[in-house]
């Protein structure tokens, strides 16, 4: 009667190890690190480990391993005093080929690592690190988007043959364009009106000129697409620092908040997250002298930039397109020579516009150009003042082969790493406008362990506790329900560590609840199997029933606090997320250990027993 198949003995029995397998890697803490990843240009690879394990051993840093991880360069330390000291040797040392941070990373063994087996991630309230709250700079958004707008009615005038005098921006906002005759500015109007349907066209009051101006929902198009291009940019940047499961989320009409659990550097990551970035398309000025140009004599018409190596450029004035023509980009080869190229494609007005430039310009060279926005602040008598400093590099110069369109390849780059590199550029980094930090809060690892701790405590606690109880009141049938609890812990962290989940303070306090919520099932099993005897049945008879009987009352209060939960998933952000996970999973493992192992344990003691006595 109480027997069950082998082979739910052998389920269960894989259940209970592949849960202690994977719950492990959490016992082993972290190490502190120093971490290394490739800039533009640069690479990690063996000779850069062995030139970091030669500048730590030239210093008497002592390291317990210097090895590449998943692209990067990582140097574990002992203790954070070292790992400190290693930071700042390997910073000065590599310079600005390289970014240096510092980081926590998991001591798992290597043979856990092998079998896919990590540590659950934790939460900037538990692991310490740095929160952010930055303001993304809408009316650099639009004063972009009217920037585009200018040299689109240009191209647009001329290509209809419509004369006029001036476009260019009104100090208090939106497009003027000024023209010789009514004749002209009507047919403009007309045209306009036509080809870039979003725009309110207005006729000034005095004057052959219209006012142009964004609509309502064509300015509000263009925040949410600034917002959302500045949330895909800091993902890619925070990549940068290798933060395991940071937060990045919109707050409002014109915040994003950052959160990166386990940075210690703070400063690093303001000079990596603070930083914008554009690209722009322009012409290679070739026919006039670079060396003229960098004695001072710049032709009207052209721009003097140089290359990251420091060779100046000449180009000119006119941007061909921007970034934010960019809707897709992958590194590849190209296939004529194999050298390294990025294919790129661009949206309906950027294909046109590089269309027009380069039917006329092939043969010439094309050049791509990396601008960069920082920052920084200073005390001045006292008080910080905040300045900004644009860096602005050619990271590309190609030669046009043909006319292109709306796909086109970059080539004339010097590795498959800067492909990738530029390719992620282009997706991302290029459509980003200026942000500022207005709040900024760091959590020391010392306050997350302390809370680590509190919440470890506040568990064990509670499960001793009810240890106690049922050992008291249930005897013999209380120490399985203990047990079969302890599965049930070490069942919810396996599945948090398996799905990569990062746990809150409100996670622990999930846990803490799900480990009082998880013995009433037990509770209800050993009162019925109680009443069972009570009635007269059978010893082996009342356990059967106490276990069939109370699986429908189990179900149902479980299924109604899973709803609870899937609602607090659902609507919830943030810390309420973090406990509804916890929950939710918690509830799933308590329905399996409470019933199924507490069961299949019974049942091998019981089972095959004739008994006249039970210990409940």
């Amino acid at each position: 009667m109480n027997r069950y198949s082998v082979w739910k003995y052998l389920a269960i029995a894989l259940v209970l190890v592949v849960s202690a397998l994977y719950a492990l890697p959490n016992l082993f803490g972290e190490d502190p690190a120093v971490q290394v990843s490739s800039t533009r240009g640069s690479t990690v690879d063996e000779s850069l480990r062995v030139r970091a394990e030669g500048l730590l051993k030239g210093a008497e840093l002592p390291y317990a391993s210097v090895q590449i991880e998943k692209g990067l360069l990582l140097a574990r330390f002992r203790d954070t005093d070292t790992q400190l000291k290693a930071n700042d040797l390997l910073r000065e040392s590599l310079g600005n080929e390289f970014v240096v941070a510092l980081n926590l990373a998991p001591a798992t063994p290597a043979w856990l690592t092998a079998l896919n087996a990590r540590p659950m991630y934790l939460g900037l309230d538990l692991r310490g690190g740095v929160h952010f709250l930055m303001e993304v700079d809408m009316d650099a958004a639009v004063r972009m988007a009217e920037e585009r707008y200018v040299n689109d009615i240009r191209t647009l005038l001329r290509e209809e043959k419509v004369r006029y005098q001036q476009v260019g921006k009104r100090n208090g906002g939106g497009l003027e364009i000024t023209f010789r005759s009514a004749e002209d500015r009507d047919a403009a109007e007309k045209l306009i009106a036509k080809e870039f349907s979003s725009l309110i066209v207005e006729a000034a009051r005095e004057g052959a000129a219209i006012n142009l101006s964004l609509g309502e929902k064509e300015m509000l198009e263009v925040r949410n697409l600034a917002l959302q291009q500045n949330i895909t940019t800091l993902r890619n940047r925070v990549n940068e620092l290798g933060v395991a499961e940071p937060i990045i989320q919109q707050q409002g009409a014109s915040r994003i908040v950052v959160q990166l659990p386990g940075v210690q550097d703070t400063a690093r990551a303001k000079e990596i997250l603070g930083a914008t970035a554009t690209l722009e398309f322009r012409l290679v000025d070739t026919g006039h002298d670079v060396q003229d140009a960098v004695a001072g004599h710049v032709p009207a018409g052209s721009r003097l930039y140089y290359e990251r190596k420091g060779s100046p450029v000449l180009l000119d004035r006119r941007v061909i397109i921007t970034g934010d023509s960019v809707t897709d980009a992958a590194s590849g080869i190209d296939h004529t020579d194999g050298s390294s190229a990025v294919f790129v494609t661009l949206d309906g007005k950027g294909a046109k516009r590089m269309s027009t430039v380069t039917k006329d310009n092939i043969g010439n060279p094309m050049a791509v150009v990396f601008m960069e926005t920082k920052t920084e602040t200073a005390m001045v008598d006292g008080e910080p003042v905040k300045t900004k400093k644009k860096i602005e590099e050619v990271i590309s110069i190609a030669t046009i082969r043909d006319q292109l369109s709306k796909r086109f390849q970059i080539t004339g780059l010097e590795s498959s790493k800067e492909a990738r590199t530029l390719a992620l550029l282009l997706r991302a980094g290029a459509l980003s406008v200026p942000m500022e930090i207005i709040e900024e809060r760091t959590v020391g690892p010392s306050m997350g362990a302390e809370n680590i701790t509190k919440g470890f405590n506040s568990t064990l606690i509670g499960f001793a506790a009810i240890a106690v109880f049922m050992g008291i009141y249930y005897l013999f049938f209380g120490i399985i329900s203990s047990l079969a609890l302890f599965v049930n812990i070490v069942m919810l962290i396996a599945a948090l560590s398996m799905l990569q989940a990062t746990l809150t303070l409100p996670g622990i306090a999930g846990i803490a609840l799900t480990v009082g919520m998880a013995i009433d099932a037990n509770v209800l099993i050993f009162e019925r199997i109680r009443e069972e005897l009570r009635n007269g049945n059978s010893i082996q008879a009342s356990i059967h029933s106490g276990y069939d009987r109370a699986w429908d009352t189990i179900f149902d209060s479980n299924i109604t606090t899973l709803i609870a939960g899937f609602a607090l998933l659902w609507l919830g952000s943030g810390p309420v997320r973090g406990f509804a996970v916890t929950l939710c999973i918690g509830i799933v493992t308590s329905m399996f250990s409470a019933v199924m192992v507490s069961r299949a344990m019974v049942n091998l003691i019981y089972g095959r027993r004739k008994l006249t006595k039970l210990a409940i």
